[in-house]
């Protein structure tokens, strides 16, 4: 087996149980297991587990998602852009549901190591959130505001509904009216942050655009 190969095998593996147990309940011999390699090959890829639980953040959150979407967007309509990244982030944090419950939950019991790697994790992510905003900041498209802070508002808003959905029985929402959740939060943001009334934005504000005065 090619080492790439090897060292995808246990990061599935690690994602499989860190989801099903949590990090503090997963041990190294169980994910070298369910990988079907010897402990020792782990530790060649992953000096350790708190190592191999940052790699598989950072390979399976949303924040590659947002790294790869952001060259592919950037001449969209900001609207329409802002409606991508939304839905990309809701659909991976479904897809990462259980591992995010457990993740809350164990949170304040983690070693400080691992609690500093989900923070540096959180911070990258709104950093490359905020270096879209950035952007368009230069083009005068946006107005002038704390990119990182906007970042963290616009990725919270999406979050909150997410939590409230899955975690706090909240099903206000039928799964098809997801659309509609992003598309309103969306007109909200844009009309809090762009340098324009966003009239090609799709929500039926005035056909010409205005410059804020």
């Amino acid at each position: 087996m090619r080492p790439k190969d090897t060292k995808e095998k246990i990061l599935q593996a690690g994602l499989g149980l860190f989801s099903e147990k949590g990090y503090l309940g997963a041990t190294t011999r169980e994910i070298a297991k369910r990988a079907g390699v010897a402990e020792l090959t782990l530790f060649r890829h992953f000096s350790s587990k708190d190592r191999l639980f940052e790699e598989i953040i950072k390979s399976y959150s949303f924040l590659p998602a947002l790294k790869g979407m952001l060259p592919e967007i950037k001449d969209l309509e900001y609207s329409e852009a802002l409606e991508v990244i939304a839905g990309k982030f809701l659909e991976r944090l479904s897809e990462r549901k259980q591992l995010i419950k457990i993740m809350h939950s164990e949170i304040q019991l983690y070693p400080s190591k691992v609690r500093n790697i989900y923070h540096n994790f959180m911070d990258e992510l709104f950093r490359t959130l905020a270096s879209y905003f950035i952007d368009l900041r230069k083009k005068e498209i946006l107005r002038e505001f704390n990119p990182e802070l906007a970042a963290r508002a616009f990725l919270g808003m999406f979050f909150s509904y997410f939590n409230a959905q899955e975690f706090m029985a909240r099903k206000k929402f039928r799964e098809n009216d997801r659309a509609t959740v992003i598309s309103e939060f969306v007109r909200i943001f844009v009309n809090g942050t762009a340098n324009v009334y966003a009239g090609n934005y799709k929500y039926n504000l005035p056909e010409k655009i205005k410059v804020r005065k």
